[in-house]
């Protein structure tokens, strides 16, 4: 396992049983990005990096019960804080790296990452693999509950122009990786780029 993978599972693991706790009106922000995404009934979504699978059930409401939604994280921690919650009725639950996913090309028609970019080893390679498990005109939601400067303002840390959220970072960076960023919002209340696989 790589050093950037240790560092991720001892920082969310450390975190996962009180992740929820911290963060209880965060609700109505995912359900809110998952209803942008224009899912519909029956389509198959990946949560990447779903933690303790807050996305879980909004994602499951979309697609309806002749649809599949499967959340998987690198972090077994994170994963046992999502079943206590009772969300593994919502999804399937995958312990796995979303650098390299145990699923068929072409597979899934969207795919829903809340505050994963930011943790990602090679983010340009990375976003190529969740590329590939989409079919074309497939749609990826990245998302985060508040936007960046809010978020800079929590960590106490000062934003950079090297920021992978910022536009005019992300959108070269999607393009490179086989999506086409339809819209991007990154404000106090939430951040929320979509984009759409190319075909």
């Amino acid at each position: 396992m790589s050093d950037d993978h240790t560092h991720v599972q001892e920082f969310f693991g450390a975190r996962a049983a009180d992740w929820d706790a911290r963060f209880p009106d965060d609700g109505p922000a995912y359900e809110a990005a998952v209803s942008d995404m224009g899912l519909r009934p029956g389509d198959r979504v990946l949560d990447a990096g779903c933690g303790t699978g807050r996305a879980l059930p909004p994602l499951k409401t979309a697609v309806g019960a002749s649809g599949v939604v499967v959340g998987a994280d690198l972090t077994w921690a994170m994963l046992e804080a999502a079943v206590r919650a009772g969300r593994d009725r919502d999804g399937h639950l995958l312990l796995t790296d979303v650098a390299a996913l145990p699923m068929r090309s072409e597979s899934l028609d969207a795919v829903f990452a809340a505050g994963l970019v930011a943790h990602l080893p090679n983010p340009a390679e990375n976003l190529r693999e969740l590329a590939r498990v989409v079919r074309p005109g497939g749609t990826l939601a990245l998302f985060h509950p508040i936007g960046r400067a809010a978020l800079a303002a929590r960590q106490g840390r000062q934003l950079t122009p090297e920021d992978l959220r910022a536009e005019s970072n992300l959108g070269p960076l999607l393009a490179d990786s086989g999506w086409d960023m339809t819209s991007y919002a990154d404000e106090d209340a939430r951040f929320l780029a979509l984009a759409v696989r190319r075909g």
